[in-house]
């Protein structure tokens, strides 16, 4: 007889071989063809709403691997959620307007101008935006992320920028608005101001200059330092000020010293001239060897009161500059002395409004000096530090100078320095109607993931200046004011006439506003005012996207349940959006803001072209598949730094085939099992299938409370280690013998098969955040009817079953040690499998107790051909010992049974089938085995 055509062997359609570069694209054809998505909204109608807001990407460029992982993650949370039970939209969305793609057109075309209008540039500029949204989109989709894909929202859409208008007409309502001249970073390269989050702080070199500034009457700072004047009173004296920005001392109109500072009148000889210095007295020492000073004497030692409004000479002009106090000087380093050029800095320019200085800028828009700059007319500033450092040398000002590394702005496009430059801008003002303290209100109202994130946006947001909204830009939605020619004051129906302006953009695009006659609005009266002609910050459409995709889709709140972005986007969207909306509401726009790390290399540096370490997704799917990409997403701690590598990725794979062929074998030991008719009650269970069902309930309560915390890394180990120790390395191991030995329709097999079924039914949905596409596979491959897609269910309810009677973690724990016993054996060449082996457990009270609840069935646990269970105090000498119990294990010299593989002394006992043991002979003949415990 052929017995092995009477085993249960295991068959399934779902292949060993994923190859998912190959089969996932026939999987995303199916589900364009099920409009999945529709699918899945009609599906989750009239449930409780989960919203993730979607914070744009911008539109140009290929994506990268952090593109890869921020829509990961989120299509993870979506799935999840819904999974759940919640009705969880995702409506994509791309940042449209700005620079970068200015700067693509400008490649193509020339600036505005050259070749084409400034309409016919715009039109080129959203012709190319909608050319790379269309790319980014396939590749987005590609990675099995589930969304409205073919309805996004987009921040070119007319509607958006229409929207977009009107939620600035209700930040102007709420008083948050205010046009000022005052320093901004500026891009020299970029030819316009920048946002704090388009500023990224990079090492430079730069020269630090000591520099003189000359006291004009010496007598009186003699007097007000409390010196003795006698033999000093002819002695030229100064107050040194050190700066590595020399380009800024054309505009210098005061001195600062600090309070709560000693200054010193120091005596010194300086080139063999004795002369008088006031430094710090902390700093005193560092500067006067530095400037190679010698003979130094203190003279007086005093506060800032005493020198406020004395005056002192510019070093190189005819302009007098007086000593003032600014809270921001410190001894941290220079001399304790700072230059003031109100038009180059945020402090300095408080300093400047405070006590009223001239608020005068020398550097025109393309970072030269302006024909009135004496000396420096045409210069640019980044070559014209040299130039005034000789000049000051010339004038016997310059102290010293040196080389200086230290961290400067610079423009997160071009990453080129940017200077500080005082021009005339449109400002959301943090501090004129409460906004800085009503946006950290409502930062405290917000649950930040990790939690790290809300001290950092407080950090930032305490720190941050006023908003510079204004850009010189071409390509981007108008800031829509009229401005009176003569007061400067904006029209008195500008609320009505934004509003207006709206509508217009919404039927005619952004153009409408550059096109406009400003009579067609302004009638009689439009020759009393100019129009503005600059475009809003990016961060402002973006910041928007709250209000604007609310607008559009009636379905969708304002308030979105969760923002999910990379850790910069603290400075970046996060932080936009809290500003709009708190100006517009008076409340965040979102419940949860939750963020994770930038991709880095096996070395932790992180990924860019320069270095030549990035990894692109695209050729990551190619060859190993969406599915692993996500893998590695969803198992790596996103709070922190990703690291991604070809050997990570590698490992990534061997995990996969782990859960892959543990799923495999479920599904092919459900062959011909059907849950109507063959699932089997709970209490007809064998003890062994109720362990199981109950574990996979206990891991599935810690697997849905690690989606609801977004602890994906913990989903991905939990998972990971239920197929490698609960089922491969116990459970299914252990099973094997009932699944294939026993009669097919047996209550032994069916118990098996009922476990089986939970566990894969649950699994599948575990996983399908994560592995979509693999979960589809398993889905189809699932007995018994069911929805056309796995994300047309909710995670699995598991049925209460009983405790089962034996200690089933007592008996693992015997089980390993058992397990080493016997791999000694077999690495010593006595035996070839466990069921060579005879095992004998010499052990006493809960020990023994557990071990004998079993019974017979004892030795199908441990996989061996006998199991016996004696006292201890009988335990031979060479027993192992073992934890608190001790163990023989010897090679069985029965036969072996060629159908079950046992040795047993019952082999050839049935006359009928005499290689066979007396079980397996019932088997055959149809008189079924009875199980109880395994």
């Amino acid at each position: 007889m052929d017995y092995k055509k009477t085993l249960n062997l295991p068959q399934t359609n779902l292949p060993m071989r994923a190859n998912l570069a190959k089969r996932e694209p026939d999987i995303l054809k199916k589900w364009e063809k099920q409009d999945i998505y529709q699918k899945i909204r009609e599906y989750s109608t009239g449930r409780p709403l989960f919203f993730l807001q979607d914070g744009p990407p911008y539109a140009n460029g290929s994506i990268h691997l952090g593109h890869a992982v921020n829509k990961i993650l989120k299509d993870i949370v979506i799935k999840s959620k819904t999974l759940a039970g919640f009705d969880s939209p995702y409506i994509p969305g791309w940042d449209c307007h700005g620079l970068p793609i200015e700067l693509q057109v400008e490649k193509k075309h020339g600036r505005v101008g050259k070749k084409l209008s400034a309409s016919e540039f715009r039109q080129a500029c959203r012709d190319y935006a909608l050319k790379q949204i269309n790319s980014q989109r396939e590749d987005f989709i590609r990675l099995g992320v589930f969304g409205d894909w073919h309805n996004p929202y987009l921040t070119l859409d007319k509607s958006f920028e229409s929207d977009q208008i009107r939620g600035f007409a209700k930040i102007i309502e709420n008083n948050h608005l205010q046009r000022g001249y005052k320093p901004v970073h500026w891009c020299l390269d970029c030819g316009s101001a920048l946002a704090e989050a388009e500023v990224e702080y990079q090492d430079k070199l730069s020269t630090a200059i000591d520099v003189r500034f000359p006291v004009l009457d010496v007598i009186d700072l003699i007097s007000r330092c409390g010196a003795e004047p006698i033999g000093i009173d002819k002695f030229k004296a100064s107050v040194p000020i050190w700066t590595t920005t020399a380009w800024t001392l054309p505009a210098n109109q005061a001195v600062a010293l600090g309070p709560n500072i000693d200054y010193l009148l120091i005596a010194t000889d300086i080139d063999d001239q004795r002369e008088l210095l006031v430094l710090a007295a902390d700093l005193a020492e560092t500067v006067l060897n530095r400037i190679n000073s010698a003979n130094a004497e203190v003279l007086a030692k005093f506060h800032i009161e005493s020198l406020l409004g004395l005056k002192l000479q510019h070093p190189f002009y005819d302009r007098e500059v007086p000593i003032v106090e600014a809270d921001f000087v410190t001894t941290e380093s220079g001399t304790g002395s700072v230059h003031i050029a109100p038009s180059h800095g945020h402090d300095d320019f408080a300093v400047g409004i405070k006590n009223k200085l001239p608020l005068e800028n020398p550097v025109a828009s393309n970072g030269t000096y302006i024909n009135s700059t004496k000396f420096f007319a045409g210069q640019h500033v980044n070559k014209a530090g040299e130039s005034i450092i000789e000049l000051l040398k010339e004038r016997g000002q310059l102290l010293h100078q040196q080389s200086f590394e230290h961290s400067y702005p610079h423009c997160w496009r071009h990453h080129s320095p940017l200077i500080f430059r005082a021009t005339p801008q449109w400002f959301i003002n943090l501090e004129q109607n409460g906004l800085r303290n009503d946006s950290l209100a409502a930062i405290e109202e917000v649950n930040w993931i990790p939690n790290w994130g809300r001290q950092r946006i407080e950090s930032m947001l305490e720190d941050r200046p006023d908003w510079c909204i204004s850009r010189q830009r071409t390509w981007g939605v108008p800031i829509p004011l009229f401005i009176n020619k003569e007061s400067g004051d904006l029209h008195p129906d500008s609320i009505e006439l934004i509003h207006k302006v709206a509508d217009l953009v919404g039927e005619e695009s952004v153009d409408g506003w550059f096109d406009l006659d400003p009579k067609t609005l302004l009638g009689e009266t439009a020759d009393e005012y100019e129009k503005a002609t600059d475009t809003m910050d990016v961060w402002m459409d973006s910041g928007m996207v709250h209000y604007c995709v609310s607008r559009s889709r009636k379905d969708l709140p304002q308030k979105a349940d969760l923002y999910l972005e990379g850790s910069d986007q603290h400075r970046g969207w996060f932080q936009s959006s809290l500003l709009t909306s708190t100006a517009m509401f008076g409340s965040a726009p979102y419940r949860q803001c939750m963020t994770h790390g930038f991709t880095v290399d096996e070395k932790g540096r992180k990924m860019s072209k320069s270095l030549g370490n990035t990894i692109a997704p695209q050729k990551v799917v190619d060859k190993l598949g969406a599915d692993i990409l996500r893998l590695w997403v969803a198992s790596t701690d996103y709070s922190s730094e990703m690291t991604a590598s070809d050997e990570i990725l590698s490992r990534m794979s061997d995990s996969y085939r782990r859960i892959r062929n543990t799923v495999r074998f479920l599904l092919g030991n459900l062959d011909g099992f059907s849950a109507d008719v063959d699932l089997v009650r709970p209490n007809q269970l064998i003890d062994l299938d109720r362990w199981a069902i109950i574990r996979a309930s206990e891991l599935q309560a810690a697997i849905l409370e690690s989606y609801e915390e977004y602890s994906f890394h913990r989903v991905c180990q939990d998972i990971h280690n239920f197929c490698v120790v609960d089922m491969g390395g116990f459970y299914l191991d252990i099973l094997k013998d009932r699944l294939y030995t026993t009669g097919p329709k047996s209550l032994a097999r069916r118990s098996a098969q009922t476990a089986m079924y939970h566990i894969v039914e649950s699994m599948v949905r575990w996983l399908a955040p994560i592995l979509s596409f693999t979960a589809d596979e398993i889905w189809n491959e699932l007995p018994g009817s069911r929805s056309a897609s796995v994300f047309l269910s909710d995670f699995k309810k598991i049925p209460s079953i009983e405790p089962p009677i034996a200690n089933w973690n007592k008996i693992i724990n015997v089980r390993e040690d058992i397990s080493k016993a016997l791999e000694a054996l077999r690495d010593s060449g006595q035996i070839g499998s466990a069921l060579e082996a005879s095992v004998t457990i010499y052990a006493e009270d809960e020990i023994e107790n557990s071990l004998n609840t079993l019974g017979n069935e004892l030795r199908f646990v441990f996989i061996t051909s006998e199991a016996k269970v004696m006292p201890l105090k009988d335990a031979p000498d060479d027993a192992l010992h073992s934890n608190g119990y001790r163990i023989s294990v010897e090679v069985s010299n029965y036969d072996k049974c060629i159908r079950c593989w046992h040795r047993r002394s019952d082999v050839g006992n049935v006359k009928e089938h005499p290689e066979i043991c007396e079980r397996c002979a019932d088997n055959v003949s149809g008189n079924e085995e009875q199980r109880v415990f395994a």
